[in-house]
């Protein structure tokens, strides 16, 4: 009877057995897929769609533990071409073992499974197709939405691993990067934190088997395979892996994994994984973008914040917007003081840079550049108040050189033409006079030739010096003995110690620098004075002093008039003469021998300068 019951039916029914083999199939099956029972039964015919692979397996899974399922499916008929069914499936199992119960109690497993199919009006079909579709739409854009609300590349791939498992139902997911020829995991979900960072071979892995494939998403279930020996080990259990690839720029960058110990999984949750997966990918791809516009940023407030120009950023309305510390540092405004106001100093156009002093008598070369994309305009400025002095003393310096040396040649030109002209005019003493006057001022011109080009030699680094033992005792008896009739305004005092130590240096350079250290002092104490020369030991210097009492140094310029074509105040050239090259040259001579010349002031006037050498080994 059972036999012509299963004939007769108007439903197709087909019986496997736990193989999958066909062990019934009745006339309504023959009429629906197109095979006959002679042709399929023992055998398994290709009747489910690839894609529904996981579907089918779940099913079973439900009717194995849990009793009958009924779902609308696809199967595919013997020529291809899939119909849309309703598939009712229930377990097959031997009578002894129905007979002592259910499933649950007896704890045997099924013989097999039989399922009625009926078939389903093509309206039906596309009505469920689509309630399902806009369903997954609606879930999908939710969390799209989600993972899309951070630009956070770390937060954005742990909202993608939660909203994995929220969107597929998954019991655990993550989600691996593709570094080279291996994986990392960089977030998860439902698994232990431990496994964050975990490495595994990408070959050998899951991932690289669907990369190779050439496909988006893949299912692999723990009957046909063994987890052991993959970082999701640790989820209990576990029965199914889904995955799906996520591309960044068209290259493969990740992929999710959706791990299933409880749930079961169908073609739903496979085309929501390979969705998301895509989805990942976009998400992913704003994250690196914004990741790497503010990481640029980063790297250029880096460059002008540690920028020794000055640098601000204008608004259209010429509004300071930004200004770095060095702003701050030369014009003395800090950024409170200026936001959102002009900068103050005027503004060139671009390509055309302006010098302009500041209150503080600083000044700035200030240079602009238009930003045309967002009507900014960049400003840099530096401090070129060294330069500008440099420029000033170099004009002033060419004039003083040109009067000093217009001096001496006009007398010497004159005397002469005196001579040649009126040889036989002018008697023996006159002719003898005349004649010593050429030769002072001829030598006075060759000092001068001498310290411009010492002066010269000494700003490209070309004294030379030769350096050894030497009598400085000595030496500076010798040099102050011509000292002693230079002015009779002047008194010239010398404290030299008989048992001086020899000093280490250069004798021409000490010479040249106590020399000049003499002139200066009698040159700057016009009004006459004591000038003192004095020598002692200290540790492992010999120290020399030369002090006046003259008119001093003002104060801030006990550095500065050691620079090239400086001396004390403007004025002083017009008023003592020289080039402004003498203690440039003293400064460099000391440095060449291993010394030092410093300047202070005197109480309660005049000026002491003092000029170390070292003491010579024994």
């Amino acid at each position: 009877m059972a036999h012509a019951a299963l004939a007769s039916a108007a439903d197709a029914i087909v019986a496997f057995d736990a193989e999958s083999r066909v062990v019934a199939w009745n006339p309504a099956a023959e009429r629906m897929f197109g095979w006959s029972a002679e042709s399929v039964l023992g055998t398994s015919p290709r009747m489910i769609p690839e894609e529904l692979a996981a579907e089918h397996h779940a099913v079973l899974e439900r009717v194995r533990t849990g009793g009958p399922v009924s779902i609308a499916t696809r199967r595919l008929r013997n020529d291809g071409k899939a119909i849309d069914v309703r598939a009712d499936t229930s377990a097959l199992r031997s009578e002894s073992a129905a007979a002592g119960g259910s499933p649950e109690e007896d704890g045997t497993d099924p013989a097999g499974w039989v399922t009625v199919f009926h078939p389903v009006a093509r309206e039906e079909a596309a009505h469920h197709h689509m309630a399902e579709r806009a369903r997954v739409v609606r879930r999908l854009n939710d969390v799209v939405a989600d993972i899309n609300a951070d630009l956070d590349l770390p937060a954005v791939l742990d909202r993608i691993a939660a909203s994995l498992t929220e969107l597929t139902g998954a019991d655990a997911g993550g989600f691996v990067l593709i570094e080279d020829d291996h994986l990392r995991l960089v977030s998860l979900t439902g698994l232990p934190e431990s496994l964050r960072g975990r490495v595994a071979d990408l070959p050998s892995s899951l991932v690289g088997e669907l990369l190779r494939s050439r496909k988006t998403v893949m299912m692999a279930s723990g009957d046909t395979r063994s987890f052991s020996d993959l970082i999701w080990s640790e989820l209990d259990g576990l029965h199914t892996i889904a995955l799906g690839v996520s591309n960044v720029q068209g290259r493969p960058y990740g992929a999710l994994y959706a791990l299933y110990s409880q749930r079961q999984v169908g073609h739903i949750e496979l085309e929501l994984i390979e969705l998301l997966a895509g989805q990942a990918g976009v998400a992913l791809a704003n994250a690196m973008a914004y990741q790497e516009v503010v990481r640029q940023r980063v790297h250029e407030r880096a460059v002008i914040d540690a920028s020794s120009d000055g640098i601000a950023v204008l608004d259209a309305q010429g509004r300071v917007r930004k200004w770095n510390p060095a702003a701050t540092e030369l014009t003395e405004f800090t950024a409170a003081d200026v936001l959102g106001k002009p900068p103050p100093f005027p503004i060139p156009g671009p390509g055309a840079p302006v010098t302009h002093q500041l209150d503080n008598g600083r000044w700035l070369e200030v240079l602009s550049a238009e930003i045309a994309e967002t009507d900014e305009r960049v400003v840099d400025f530096r401090d070129v108040t060294a330069a500008k002095a440099l420029e000033e003393a170099k004009d002033l310096f060419l004039a003083t050189a040109s009067h000093e040396l217009r001096t001496p040649i006009t007398v010497v030109q004159g005397f002469a033409s005196t001579l040649v002209q009126r040889w036989d005019k002018i008697d023996e003493p006159g002719r003898r006079a005349a004649v010593q006057t050429i030769a002072e001022r001829a030598g006075a011109l060759g000092r001068l030739v001498e310290n411009l080009l010492l002066g010269s030699r000494a700003g490209t680094g070309g004294l030379t010096v030769n350096n050894g033992p030497f009598d400085l005792g000595k030496l500076l008896r010798g040099v102050t003995l011509p000292f002693q009739t230079f002015s009779e305004l002047h008194t010239l005092f010398v404290d030299i110690p008989e048992d001086m130590p020899q000093a280490y240096g250069d004798v021409v350079a000490t010479d040249i620098i106590v020399g000049q250290l003499l002139e200066n002092a009698f040159k700057y104490s016009p009004e006459g004075g004591v000038i003192t020369v004095r020598a002692q030991v200290e540790d492992e210097q010999v120290a020399l002093f030369v002090e006046d009492e003259g008119i001093g140094i003002a104060p801030g310029d006990h550095e500065r008039i050691f620079e090239r074509f400086v001396q004390g105040e403007a004025g002083d050239r017009r008023r003592f003469g020289g080039i402004g090259l003498g203690l440039y040259i003293v400064q460099r001579l000391a440095a060449a021998q291993g010394g030092a010349v410093t300047a202070r002031s005197r109480e309660p006037s005049g000026t002491c300068m003092r000029f170390v050498l070292r003491i010579a080994p024994a």
